[in-house]
């Protein structure tokens, strides 16, 4: 409609929408206010969100005569999920929010509650392979992650139970000796690891006896002297009527006076090159295997706990300073630095 411009002309021009074109006389015309938005529908094609992700929502605006009105969106917990002005929502962390849409105008609204999960994305294991003696048990303990993943649950099997069987909390026991793999499976995902087992005959007090400052724990030795830890010191620690062959964690053999590290492999053989059993060497703080304690450790840790790049087998345990069992942390990263300060040394 065009109002007539001049002074006391009270015709105005109609544009009808079949487009005919005609004049009303003002008296019989009444302009009408904008409708308001009276209804607001809101949806999304799932409601369950992986942390994350980003998904855009759908808005319906009633009536028609005012989809164009402006609208707010709102977070009811932005720490969960957060919502954009275009109404594009990403999953920040696990937990429920209830994401509204109201108009500026009035106090109408739609309202749409989601959920935030945090999927399994893998499994890391401190060890990868065990020998183990006949009735030697050994416990696993696989790290989930992300560390904030909803389910964590995890199921144990063996390929071969007759000749080591494993219980629901990660209790491997040796039954004969023979060759079988373990298998863990998480609940969410179904994501698989596998660890090799090798059961060999059980030793005697009189084939090996190991020095009073070592702790070994089922296939694991600590408590080395790191300054002194070499192939020669080694041996010294460690009486066997059996050959003794030291492996860094490459798998390159390790001749007298080379240093020894975290991963690195003591293998017991007989005369026919039989082995007769393999322990592993831990230095806790040492997560690059060299048998140093120092910036370069700090700086792989660092980059593990960034998600950068992850530890994974015996430096994932030698990673754990302070011996909580868990991933390491930030407090391991301030352990190391204390170390290397010579403010406290780490504990082996």
């Amino acid at each position: 409609m065009q109002k007539g411009d001049n002074h006391g002309e009270l015709w105005d021009r109609v544009i009808l929408p079949n487009g005919i074109i005609g004049y009303v006389f003002q008296n019989y015309l009444k302009e009408l206010p904008d409708r308001q938005i009276e209804t607001i529908n809101v949806s999304l094609d799932k409601t369950e969100l992986k942390k994350g992700e980003t998904v855009k929502l759908k808005v319906e605006i009633l009536p028609d005569e005012a989809k164009n009105h402006e609208v707010e969106y709102i977070s009811s917990n932005p720490r969960v999920a957060t919502v954009d002005s275009t109404g594009n929502i990403m999953a920040i962390k696990s937990g429920t929010a209830t994401i509204t849409v109201k108009a500026k105008e009035n106090n109408v609204k739609g309202e749409i509650q989601i959920k935030v999960f945090t999927p399994v994305t893998g499994i890391e294991l401190t060890v990868q392979n065990i020998v183990m003696q006949v009735g030697d048990q050994f416990a696993i303990k696989p790290i989930v992650t992300p560390s904030d993943a909803d389910n964590k649950n995890v199921i144990y099997s063996s390929k071969d139970e007759s000749i080591a069987n494993i219980d629901t909390k990660g209790n491997i026991t040796a039954t004969r000796e023979g060759n079988t793999k373990i298998i863990i499976t998480t609940e969410d995902g179904g994501l698989e690891k596998e660890i090799d087992i090798i059961v060999v005959k059980k030793l005697s007090q009189e084939e090996i006896k190991f020095d009073e400052s070592l702790k070994v724990m089922q296939n694991e030795i600590t408590g080395w002297d790191i300054e002194k830890l070499n192939v020669e010191n080694i041996k010294d620690k460690i009486q066997t009527l059996y050959k003794i062959e030291i492996y860094d964690y490459k798998g390159d053999e390790l001749k007298e006076g080379q240093k020894v590290g975290t991963g690195s492999k003591i293998k017991l053989v007989d005369e026919n090159n039989n082995i007769k059993m393999e322990y592993y060497i831990i230095i806790y703080g040492d997560v690059n295997g060299d048998g140093k304690i120092n910036s370069l450790d700090l700086l792989v840790l660092q980059r593990h706990i960034l998600e950068i790049k992850r530890l994974n087998s015996l430096f994932l345990k030698a990673g754990n300073i302070n011996k909580n069992g868990q991933n390491p942390s930030s407090l391991d990263l301030l352990i190391i630095q204390r170390h290397i300060l010579t403010l406290k040394t780490i504990e082996q």
